[in-house]
């Protein structure tokens, strides 16, 4: 069932709210008078604090019916002007509305700090929209899966940037799971203090909006769905580009790891000069609460479908070590702030979201059988788990 909207929601730029909780049409010319002050003071937020929400709100009227919109949950930044002001958090679904479609699921913006994340999104979504009035190809594969996209799933935390969302939560740490050993102290999350980076909030409490509205949105998504593959976007780590799977808890490979291992090698056949170090998370640190170990588990109780999940974390040092002045700016510690680097960034990952387009609408063809499958998990565990006992 679509989220409904709250009382004003059908203000945020306009969009006008229909039954069913979905967007996809504007009413700009019929907006009442009374709401000219809160639509300006919206606009000026956007311009000074959150571009990203202004560009994805536009594009989603550019692409018109081809969307079919959501607002997953609302969020309220208290500290806006005016006493506060509630943001939407936009999930974009298009392709094939069949409940057994293959899925690709892409989100960003976890981390409001990592605004990176968020944009790669944009960028790949204005292509989408572009290519969707001439690519028979493209039209094609969408009737055959479903591509459903979360850009933004902390605004209020991008908005004020944070890594956090508004409640000083860190969203990644969040989720209803524990480490089995967990390192390094306090990245691995911990319940000290909101005021402490990598707090997963107190013993209990339910999840965070976002992080269940997210959460709420893939079950749905993959609950009949044969193949499901996850992309969610961060920066902040290391020199290279990193794929990271699960677990992020615990020491050992996921139940997928042929079918990821196929995949994989799919991957670096067809792109051998690739930029990506694909792993699990758990060669680097071991956290708690990690939304995508939790849903990985709660998703093991289907059995005869498949759902990897995984993390693009986007060397942001590269950037750090061409321009020494980002170090001056927590902002800089996890984005390109030079305009050339940004661009160069956000063309640099398009080979990898189109391979996941076509990997995607393709499963069939390449997910490995039984045979297959042993000597891919035999592979995987050579590859991955010994590499870490070695290391």
């Amino acid at each position: 069932m679509y989220a409904q909207f709250a009382p004003h929601a059908e203000d945020y730029t306009g969009f006008k709210r229909l039954g069913s909780g979905r967007i996809n049409e504007m009413d700009t010319l019929t907006q009442p008078d009374t709401l000219d002050r809160e639509q300006t003071l919206r606009q000026q937020y956007y311009r000074d604090r959150l571009p990203e929400m202004r560009l994805l709100e536009k594009l989603i009227h550019k692409g018109g019916d081809a969307f079919r919109v959501e607002v997953l949950t609302e969020v309220l930044d208290g500290k806006a002007p005016e006493g506060g002001l509630v943001l939407p958090v936009y999930s974009l679904e298009l392709g094939s509305t069949a409940k057994d479609a293959p899925v690709l699921l892409l989100s960003g913006g976890v981390h409001g700090i990592e605004r990176i994340g968020t944009q790669l999104l944009l960028a790949q979504l204005g292509t989408l929209i572009s290519r969707l009035k001439w690519d028979e190809g493209l039209n094609h594969s969408l009737t055959k899966m479903r591509l459903v996209m979360v850009p933004l799933v902390n605004p209020v935390g991008m908005a004020r940037g944070l890594r956090s969302n508004g409640q000083g939560v860190d969203l990644m740490r969040n989720a209803p799971v524990d480490a089995l050993a967990p390192r390094p102290w306090l990245v691995s999350g911990h319940r000290y203090s909101r005021w402490l980076p990598w707090y997963r909030g107190r013993k209990g409490d339910p999840m965070e909006a976002e992080a269940e509205a997210l959460c709420e949105l893939v079950s749905r998504q993959i609950e009949h769905a044969p193949f499901t593959l996850a992309l969610d976007c961060h920066s902040g780590f290391g020199m290279r580009d990193r794929v990271w799977f699960p677990y992020a808890n615990d020491l050992r490979m996921m139940e997928h790891a042929a079918e990821l291992h196929a995949m994989v090698r799919l991957f670096e056949k067809a792109h051998p000069n690739h930029p990506y170090l694909f792993e699990p998370q758990f060669h680097h640190y071991r956290t708690h609460g990690d939304l995508w170990d939790y849903l990985y588990s709660e998703h093991l109780e289907r059995a005869g479908q498949v759902f990897l999940p995984l993390t693009l974390e986007m060397g942001s040092w590269l950037w750090v070590k061409k321009n020494l002045r980002q170090l001056t700016s927590y902002k800089g510690l996890f984005n390109p702030l030079v305009p050339h680097r940004q661009k160069r960034t956000l063309r640099r990952h398009h080979l990898l979201l189109e391979f996941m387009i076509n990997a995607v609408r393709s499963w069939q063809n390449w997910l490995p059988l039984e045979q297959e499958r042993q000597r891919h998990h035999r592979n995987a565990e050579r590859r991955w788990l010994e590499e870490e006992k070695q290391g």
